[in-house]
């Protein structure tokens, strides 16, 4: 039996390439095609669509993203004319490299997270996993993910703790923090200090690196 594949995303060019690459392969037909995640939800429920896997783009414009999908779609059951239980496997296909954006896409119920300069028979077969039921995710994106998640276990930061990293964030100096801030630059070490020991770091550039892999800072 083909796995039956939705493609989305909000560029139609994209759209036409994943066809063009899929369409050609044994075991795989593209049922449908959506542009938003209204469509996609909509196409995902319609059981003369009902795909097994939906290949969706993470950015989808105004009206919800990927883990907006995968996260509507988890527990639905989609196909079950077809005597399953199980609702279409997501697996999102992005531009965007972000820990944070793995982190969501997973816990949203994502099968997989690929980046779109993945090689071709990469994707197919993350295809064919997920609708087996496996997660798909590469040795190097499961590391991320676990660090990620071990990271945010760690003591929140303060909202003082964020104002002085989003400051840093901007190339400010500790003087330049104190005087934005009405406090003293020693006051300011303190915030950094506590901010380095929750974040596991060891210096300003890390703090902020830590903060944004983490979701914690934009």
């Amino acid at each position: 039996m083909n796995v039956r594949v939705l493609l989305v995303d909000d560029h139609p060019v994209v759209r036409a390439g994943l066809r063009a690459l899929l369409q050609d392969r044994d075991g795989i037909e593209v049922v449908g095609e959506a542009a938003d995640a209204a469509a996609a939800l909509a196409l995902a429920r319609n059981p003369s669509v009902a795909p097994d896997v939906v290949l969706c783009d993470l950015r989808l414009g105004p009206g919800g993203d990927g883990v907006d999908v995968a996260k509507a779609l988890e527990g639905s059951g989609t196909k079950a004319d077809r005597g399953a239980v199980a609702p279409p496997a997501v697996v999102i296909l992005t531009t965007f490299d972000h820990d944070a954006d793995i982190v969501r896409a997973v816990e949203a119920g994502a099968a997989g997270y690929l980046l779109k300069d993945a090689p071709p028979d990469e994707i197919v077969t993350a295809i064919v996993r997920a609708a087996r039921g496996e997660t798909v995710l590469t040795a190097d994106l499961t590391a991320r993910v676990v660090e990620t998640m071990r990271e945010r276990t760690r003591a929140p930061l303060s909202d003082r703790e964020l104002d002085v990293l989003r400051l840093v964030a901007e190339g400010k100096s500790n003087r330049e923090i104190a005087r934005a801030l009405f406090v003293s630059e020693a006051t300011v070490k303190t915030h950094l200090n506590h901010a380095f020991g929750k974040l596991g770091v060891a210096s300003r550039t890390a703090a902020v690196a830590a903060a944004r892999r983490t979701g914690v800072l934009d």
